[in-house]
């Protein structure tokens, strides 16, 4: 799906809203109710925006939980990398086997509950839009909203990338992404090419190798592992990578990109098992495997391709807000060619502890924008 399309819109560009709904009005409208959503609603609750007419949360999903309701069952929670408190309300302690996508949901859950955020569920956004009075125009499939900012929160889960290489519609096997994945059991006994060099790669690597008849990993460029411990200094290194790249209006880079693939002990063990073995990646994928132009060739049942995801902003496009480079130009977190749209969960801000810094820094420049006056209740 390209970034010019308009999921779920008529044939004349317009949203397909329902009928016979009342355009709602906001303030402040944010689209996406996972990590950098709830706590974009927390800080506008804190500097004066009041939960209905001052904003409301818009979320796609069937219940609380964002991305996380939507993880495999076996990634349990000691085994989640790098997720941070929202702000405002700890995780509550938990066993740390416990499937991350329950513990996590519950803690959304309770979150809204805490702070009487105003999500309305399931919402899905069509488009936005600009008006000639300056607010923008917002069009789900429950109707129509205006709002004088936006914060789109919508992240990335949604849009799953599928790298395109020759043949790959002649693959009898079964192909699935990292999106799709349930747990290993699915690959007894099979021949698993695993495509992608990010951790999520890692991690349904060594899962399914548990299993498998064989494995195969391959990546584009080499593994870049490192023994240094990931320190706040790297950390800020990294993002600062990721930050000139959107200022600049290009593509944001994946965190591994710049930060690489840390070499923890569950990492050592899968490399003296073999199972990091890696390959580069293939030039063609043929009816019964994949195959490189030297003549090699490795018979497959299945690839998974452990690719990454691309910004979910298709809803976005009549914006107009890409650059040239193909990226969307931002000053932190605000649109540089629209001033009354931030994106978290972008860029830089494209983790836990980022979303948290990147909506506190959003609301703060909606509130000196808007000037709210509404106390908060």
């Amino acid at each position: 799906m390209s970034d010019e399309t308009f999921p779920g819109g008529q044939p004349d560009g317009s949203a397909g809203v329902v009928p016979g709904m009342d355009e709602r009005s906001v303030d402040v409208l944010v689209i996406g109710a996972g990590q950098a959503g709830l706590s974009a609603g927390h800080h506008l609750r804190r500097v004066g925006f009041a939960p209905g007419d001052g904003f409301v949360i818009l979320d796609g999903g069937d219940g609380p939980g964002g991305a996380w309701r939507h993880r495999w069952p076996t990634l349990r929670l000691d085994r989640v990398h790098g997720f941070h408190d929202l702000p405002g309300l700890p995780l509550p302690a938990a066993r740390p086997d416990r499937p991350a996508a329950e513990v996590v949901s519950a803690y959304f859950a309770a979150y809204e509950r805490e702070f009487d955020l105003p999500v309305r569920r399931p919402v899905r956004v069509r488009e936005v839009r600009d008006r000639p009075d300056g607010r923008l125009a917002v069009h789900t499939d429950q109707g129509s909203w205006t709002a004088r900012a936006l914060v789109n929160a919508t992240g990335t889960w949604t849009r799953p990338f599928w790298p395109h290489y020759p043949g790959r519609s002649t693959f009898r096997g079964r192909q699935l992404h990292t999106a799709d994945y349930r747990g290993p059991a699915g690959f007894a006994g099979r021949r698993v090419v695993v495509v992608g060099g990010g951790t999520s790669a890692v991690q349904l690597l060594a899962e399914v190798s548990t299993v498998a008849a064989g494995t195969t990993w391959v990546t584009r460029r080499p593994p870049d592992f490192r023994d240094k411990e990931f320190t706040p200094e790297r950390g800020r290194a990294a993002v600062a990578l990721v930050d000139a790249a959107v200022r600049a209006g290009r593509p944001p880079a994946s965190v591994v990109g710049v930060t690489g693939l840390p070499l923890t002990p569950e990492l050592r063990r899968l490399r003296e098992r073999g199972v990091l073995d890696r390959l580069p990646v293939f030039d063609r994928i043929t009816p019964d495997g994949v195959a490189w132009d030297d003549g090699r060739f490795v018979p497959a049942d299945v690839i998974l391709w452990c690719t990454g995801f691309r910004a979910a902003l298709d809803h976005l496009a009549p914006l107009r807000l890409r650059a040239p480079g193909g990226g969307i130009t931002m000053d932190g977190t605000r649109v540089v060619a629209d001033e009354r749209v931030h994106l978290i969960g972008y860029g830089p801000s494209a983790s836990t502890i980022g979303a948290n810094r990147a909506s506190r820094a959003a609301v703060r420049d909606i509130r000196a924008r808007l000037a709210p006056t509404t106390a908060v209740h």
